[in-house]
């Protein structure tokens, strides 16, 4: 619209401050004014514009660009658009409160209030819908609204006395069918028992309950709806999507989710007291690229809950692991020719100047008199590191106890408390997983016992950590110490801050087997799958959780592919193992670097190729290519960096494959001039899209985009 268009339909607006402009504004400052309001005409427009669509007894939540919630104050219902496109109807939430469940279309009477806020989502609206019925609590739904986000926020509060709850569907509602290869993901709650992540075919009748977060989406087109809790201090979630023929497709949000496959719980979700109760926040979007989504919604957890770690600042970590080859053999002599090895022939594998040598489990094979006794073999370890310019790691499992089967009776180290103490409760019971039995998080013993053990590691001056089976500290209980716990993520939280308090800012800190999401506030790295060592097959198994686990690339500094295991394995097995390692961010090795093999010679020649070098700096999990594979992964990853793309091609299978790209699905344009390498064995390919790869191999290609054409 050019300016004299503007200013014709800038008189409507002018004449009512018209006389009021003439009479209190300076001459010299009036046409100041004018082009300011000019400038304002468009925003005018909208709001008048959208005033206009909203129906009476309705309230009109806008969001992003051309996304809104149309409230309806008659029935307690609402929907919500993106421009023309209707993708959530009929949304309605509910909560069980002392035994009694009740929807928003219960109540009689609703109200709202709208307030500007500004928090770490930026400015933004909140509304609040008041629900108020004849016998019924009130209860409040909450609105977070940001025109810089493609997602709002939503929950649930009732007031109260004496409340009580282990259950509140903050969202559920209708979803607009989904066109082309539609896909469900379950997204574990963990990464224990080597669970997978799958993107199941949604077709009638389906039902699918993913932990924290779900995604519903077109593999073709990439539209999908992303639905999940951006909260994990008090509330276990699940999110259930549907499909049937009679009632169409739909996305459910609950909260006080457990199931023993998947939450590993083996009793319903903890109470939830007091005379004010909140769900956890949801964010909900549709999004163009359901990509995308996923990613807004890892970054909105880190807003939401910020990292109660301090901030690694730092370059992204490499280096060993014991635990890949040596596991129950590791010495003090093993440990040092792997430094060696490093500081000699693996100068080059460095992010900044230095690289970690971690100690896995049976380091205390090092320590005389158990926990309480001599560490300086462990400290003399730490010092040798050091002196050859690499820093010194370590490993624990600070909630299990993995001697429970010789009794309770067993002093707990540190403390005057016994193990049959601490034992976490369930029901007659106790909390059983891979081996370990549960201890609770909130015991005044399981904390004793820390201060010791983390106590004794700092004086040794490790400079990293790797904390392992997290996950049995989320355990629903029948009884915590602490009286003012009630749940399993409460649990954890007592447990994580009280932990990362202990480790203070010596160590980097990474997660090995953990939860997903509520991990993120207390970690700086995390292993994304669980343990994989040198196959083919450990190379998928890895893949499939970056295949739709990636964005969690954004909740963590890092996300890791734990030890790469070369060993004897053929030279494309290696390959696609260190790959697969290199593409989700950070490289942890883990051969017997102590003793010489073949595995020696390719780790110095590819673990020091410069151009990798760089993508493992730059420290960020690549992207899939393909969302439909199942319980399978993806065969391509991508990332751009600047003008470059870079594609990761995986084939997992055993015959030759040839792979045809499509330039528009790896964000080309039809202009772009670009040329293609592989980097790690060197070759030009020119202008091809076009490549053939060996069974059970992987390439890496750099594909460079001329800017000036």
């Amino acid at each position: 619209m050019s300016l004299p268009k503007k200013a014709k339909q800038f008189k409507l607006y002018m004449k009512p401050i018209a006389t009021a402009t003439r009479q209190s504004i300076p001459k010299i400052a009036r046409p100041v004014l004018v082009f300011a309001l000019l400038l304002a005409l468009p925003f005018v427009n909208k709001v008048s514009a959208q005033a206009r669509k909203q129906p009476a007894g309705q309230v009109f939540m806008p969001y992003g660009k051309g996304n809104a919630i149309l409230y309806n104050l008659k029935n307690g219902l609402y929907s919500v658009s993106k421009d023309k496109y209707l993708a959530y109807s009929k949304v309605n939430a509910t909560i069980s409160l002392n035994g009694k469940t009740i929807s928003t279309k219960d109540y009689t009477s609703r109200t709202y209030t709208k307030t500007d806020i500004t928090d770490g989502f930026g400015k933004g609206v909140k509304y609040i819908i008041t629900l108020i019925g004849k016998g019924l609590n009130p209860i409040k739904q909450v609105f977070y609204t940001y025109p810089n986000h493609e997602y709002f926020i939503t929950q649930i509060e009732a007031a109260g006395k004496g409340l009580q709850t282990n259950s509140i569907i903050p969202f559920s509602g209708n979803i607009a069918a989904v066109v082309g290869d539609a896909r469900s993901i379950f997204v574990p709650f963990d990464n224990d028992t080597f669970i997978r992540y799958n993107a199941k075919p949604f077709t009638t009748p389906f039902s699918n309950m993913s932990a924290e977060v779900g995604a519903v989406y077109s593999n073709d087109s990439r539209n999908g709806f992303v639905v999940g809790s951006i909260e994990h201090e008090v509330w276990k979630t699940g999110i259930r999507s549907t499909a049937k023929k009679d009632s169409g497709n739909a996305i459910q949000v609950w909260a006080g989710y457990t199931e023993n496959g998947v939450t590993r719980d083996n009793i319903a979700h903890g109470i939830i007291s007091g005379d004010v109760i909140k769900s956890p926040k949801i964010l909900v979007g549709y999004f163009d690229d359901w990509r995308t989504g996923m990613e807004e919604y890892a970054k909105a957890n880190r807003i939401a809950e910020p990292p109660y770690v301090f901030n690694w600042t730092k370059p992204t970590p490499v280096g060993w692991n014991s635990w890949g080859v040596m596991q129950e053999k590791l010495t003090y002599e093993k440990a040092t020719k792997v430094a060696d090895f490093f500081a000699d022939s693996l100068a080059g594998f460095r992010t900044g100047k230095t690289a970690f040598i971690d100690l896995d489990s049976y380091w205390d094979f090092m320590v005389k008199g158990g926990p309480e006794g001599d560490y300086s073999k462990l400290k003399q370890f730490a010092d040798y590191c050091k002196s050859k310019g690499l820093e010194p790691g370590v490993y624990w499992a600070p909630f299990t106890d993995w001697g429970w089967k010789d009794g309770p009776q067993r002093k707990v180290p540190g403390s005057n408390y016994t193990f049959g103490d601490i034992w976490t409760k369930v029901g007659n019971g106790y909390h059983d997983i891979d081996g370990a039995r549960a201890i609770d998080p909130t015991h005044p013993g399981t904390r004793e016992r820390i201060d010791l053990i983390i106590g004794k590691l700092k004086a040794c001056g490790f400079k990293m950590i790797k904390i392992d089976f997290l996950g049995h500290a989320t355990a629903e209980s029948t009884h915590f110490y602490d009286p003012t716990v009630t749940t399993g993520m409460q649990a954890y939280r007592k447990g994580m801050e009280y932990l990362i308090d202990k480790l203070g800012d010596q160590m980097l800190i990474y997660a090995a087997i953990s939860p997903s999401m509520a991990t993120g506030r207390y970690v700086h790295t995390r292993r994304i799958a669980c343990d994989a060592f040198k196959t083919i097959k450990d190379t998928q198994y890895t893949l499939n959780s970056v295949s739709y686990g990636w964005w969690q690339t954004f909740l963590y500094n890092y996300v890791d592919a734990d030890h790469v295991v070369l060993s004897t394995e053929s030279e494309g097995a290696n390959r696609a193992r260190f790959l697969s390692a290199v593409i989700t961010g950070t490289v942890i090795t883990g051969d017997d670097f102590s003793v010489h093999g073949q595995w020696s010679e390719r780790a110095k020649v590819w673990y020091q190729n410069p151009e990798v070098i760089k993508l493992i700096e730059n420290g960020k999990t690549f992207k899939p290519a393909e969302g439909n594979t199942d319980e399978n992964a993806s065969e391509m990853f991508t990332q751009k960096i600047g003008n470059s793309i870079y594609i990761a091609i995986f084939n997992y299978g055993s015959e030759p494959k040839t792979f045809a790209l499509d330039g528009k699905r790896l964000g080309l344009n039809s202009k772009d001039q670009y040329e293609l390498h592989e980097l790690l064995q060197g070759d030009i390919l020119g202008k091809t899209l076009n490549f053939k790869l060996d069974g059970g191999d992987a390439a890496l290609y750099k594909l460079d985009i001329d800017a000036k054409k």
